[in-house]
């Protein structure tokens, strides 16, 4: 049974998707910086370390969305 996520959930999963946005930018970036400069810069490195730390957090943040985590409240007996 899938229970509603929670509102950190929610953060979490949109906070990955924009993540994975600012990577998709960032490869924009970097494609024209390619064309109009040296592809061996330390700018185009620094922009696939980008490329990669964004995709690599956006995985993490939209698992964590996703995932169905139990509720760890106790449970209190009826009286």
């Amino acid at each position: 049974m899938l229970k509603e996520k929670g509102v950190l959930q929610k953060i979490s999963f949109f906070s990955g998707v924009i993540s994975f946005l600012l990577a998709f930018i960032v490869g924009i970036a970097l494609y024209f910086q390619v064309t109009s400069a040296d592809s061996n810069g330390p700018v185009s490195a620094s922009l696939i370390a980008s490329i990669f730390f964004f995709v690599c957090v956006g995985i993490v943040l939209a698992i964590m969305g996703r995932a169905d985590i139990p509720s760890f409240k106790f449970n209190k007996p009826e009286e």
